[in-house]
């Protein structure tokens, strides 16, 4: 379920369990290539609220059969490991994303504020307008700096899954209430097609969720800040 372009690509990295008596359970997996041909089913494509950019579907795999010489790596049962390596970037990709969403919803929020009037001046100019502003700027300004030092970190080789769960948590609750207050500061065109201001309130719920929720995110860098400043 929910495999990112699967419908208008052509190979995938396909996560299985190659050792059904490995325990405990999350053993035994291994990651192959797969290519589209026989007893690959694209099922169904999922409809979804935003990220109408990418198609997400659901896919079936019927008698169908993947080359021994398709093994990432050559070794099996290591597949499970080979995926969780990926997640400090792409956790540190999803934070970006979540700081692109802030941004793009305050300075939409930023342009507008400066040309509606209400009575008689710019509606920046009103105490409500100026408070939400300043919020959304320092998420903004807050959430790029954590997203930098996560890159930083995983670029000079360091361990850095507490640092990406923290860029990741807070980049994309920040692009998540940015856009629901660029909406507010709009009123009525915020919730019409007219202005992007709409895109971004669907888009950015995604950013939450995927690549691990941020529940979880909370849940792993409580972990990982224990086990770095044991008693």
């Amino acid at each position: 379920m929910w495999i990112t372009n699967s419908g208008s690509g052509n190979t995938i990295l396909l996560l299985v369990k190659t050792d059904t008596a490995a325990e405990p359970r999350h053993k035994g997996m291994s990651l192959l290539i797969a290519e589209k041909g026989d007893g690959f089913i694209v099922s169904k494509k999922l409809e979804k609220l935003g990220y109408k950019g990418i198609d997400s579907n659901a896919l079936t795999f019927d008698g169908y059969r993947v080359p021994v010489d398709r093994l990432i790596g050559g070794i099996e049962g290591v597949g499970l490991k080979q995926v969780l390596g990926g997640l400090e970037l792409g956790r540190i990709n999803v934070a970006a994303r979540g700081v692109g969403i802030a941004q793009a919803a305050l300075d939409e929020a930023v342009a507008y504020a400066q040309t509606r009037k209400t009575f008689g001046k710019p509606i920046c100019e009103h105490q409500a307008i100026q408070l939400k502003l300043g919020e959304m700027t320092t998420r903004t300004y807050a959430a790029r700096l954590l997203t930098e030092a996560a890159a930083k970190a995983y670029d000079r080789g360091e361990r850095c899954d507490m640092e990406a769960g923290m860029a990741k948590y807070f980049a994309t609750e920040a692009g998540l209430e940015n856009a629901i207050e660029a909406m507010r500061i709009f009123g009525g065109y915020g919730y019409s097609k007219e202005y992007n201001v709409e895109r971004l309130y669907r888009d950015a719920p995604l950013l939450t969720i995927g690549e691990g929720t941020n529940e979880l995110q909370r849940i792993i860098i409580a972990k990982q800040i224990i086990a770095r400043n044991p008693a």
